[in-house]
């Protein structure tokens, strides 16, 4: 297991969220269902860096510059 960021994650692996962005895009997050501590799994990354994320069964899509600064560990 590695720490990196949600950007380096690879198709079908889980991902455990260390720290999410703070302001706003934390809020925002959260509100999807993201949060701290949580164990999510890379279903695809798309071209231009898009990374779709599942959590339950709820698909999440978050951009390059976002999944850039989301801190995980990568397994």
């Amino acid at each position: 297991m590695n720490n990196g960021t949600l950007d380096k994650a690879k198709k079908g692996s889980p991902v455990t969220i260390l720290s999410l962005p703070e302001g706003e895009i934390k809020v925002r997050l959260i509100r999807l269902g993201i949060s701290e501590g949580d164990t999510v799994f890379c279903l695809e990354r798309l071209p231009g860096g898009t990374i779709i994320i599942q959590k339950n069964r709820q698909e999440i899509a978050i951009g390059f510059d976002l999944a850039n600064k989301i801190k995980v560990i990568l397994q």
